[in-house]
């Protein structure tokens, strides 16, 4: 995404219920985004944005373990998707697109599928259930550069909106923040506490095994560790696995289980340089 600067989001709930159909609009922005939950696709479908030309994800729960999978498509209109998938997809639980009134055509939704899909793919967070990578559309220069600012409204949204898909951890996030360290088990990690989450950062080494218990008390443990290994986060580095690249945790405690291969309090296992644990740090900077 280009350079953050500050915007607002004006939320219409159409139905009167938090939970329901929901409107998105950015400040300064041509485009809107619809969220619905499953449930009540045939009660909101005749609404005219569903015959708009647009971009939508499909999330819900993952077949095995915690945190939801997605899928990326793209529809002119997106209605007709929709439906198919009403009728032929069972995981999703709900939904978001996004149009833009008479300014997306095909190509143009094309191109934000795929780039909305390599990104997924990229910041490996959550698994995809898109059968085959979409190939970019021809665009004229100028069509792909407006696109590209669809893109980042579009990605400066989803975190608003509880989606998280499509973040990568990168070193402009974790400038000036604290190194702590996780060590046991054989293995020595090092991330930072961050607005986004915790990142644990490329080169960290976590347990090649898990101990016996964990999977009947912290199987979702297991399974991030799953996924991380089939995603290539995590990869084989002799008697270790070793991080291949900078990965955001939604917790302390999830990224230190995930290390060690055992349950763990995150605020008391990552410590900085002197030894102050997490929690300390964020006890002394409350005081402040």
């Amino acid at each position: 995404m280009s350079k953050q600067v500050p915007f607002s989001l004006r939320i219409f709930v159409a139905d009167g219920d938090p939970d329901g159909l929901r409107l998105v609009e950015r400040s300064n922005w041509i485009g809107k985004a619809l969220m619905f939950p499953r449930a009540i696709y045939p009660q909101v479908r005749n609404r005219s944005e569903f015959l708009q030309t647009g971009v939508y994800l499909l999330l819900g729960p993952r077949p095995k373990g915690d945190g939801e999978m997605l899928y990326v498509g793209e529809g002119d209109p997106v209605r007709p998707r929709l439906e198919s998938h009403y009728a032929n997809k069972d995981f999703w639980t709900r939904a978001v697109f996004f149009v833009a009134p008479g300014q997306l055509n095909k190509a143009h939704v094309q191109y934000l599928e795929a780039q909305l899909v390599n990104r997924a793919t990229a910041a490996k967070r959550m698994p995809l259930d898109n059968a085959n990578k979409p190939s970019d559309p021809t665009l004229s220069e100028a069509d792909r550069a407006d696109m590209d600012v669809f893109l980042d409204n579009i990605l400066g949204m989803l975190p608003v909106l509880g989606i998280h898909a499509f973040e990568q951890s990168s070193p402009a996030v974790v400038k000036g923040e604290t190194t702590l360290t996780c060590q046991g088990r054989g293995v020595t990690a090092q991330g930072h506490d961050t607005p986004q989450g915790f990142i644990v950062q490329s080169g960290s080494f976590a347990a090649i095994d898990e101990v016996p218990s964990l999977k009947q008390h912290l199987p979702n443990v297991c399974a991030a560790r799953a996924d991380l290994l089939q995603n290539g986060v995590l990869v084989h580095d002799e008697k270790r696995l070793r991080f291949a690249q900078d990965y955001t945790f939604n917790s302390p405690s999830l990224a230190s289980s995930v290390v060690l291969g055992r349950s763990s309090n995150g605020r008391t296992e990552w410590k900085d340089a002197s030894g102050k644990t997490l929690k300390q740090l964020q006890e002394a900077q409350a005081e402040n």
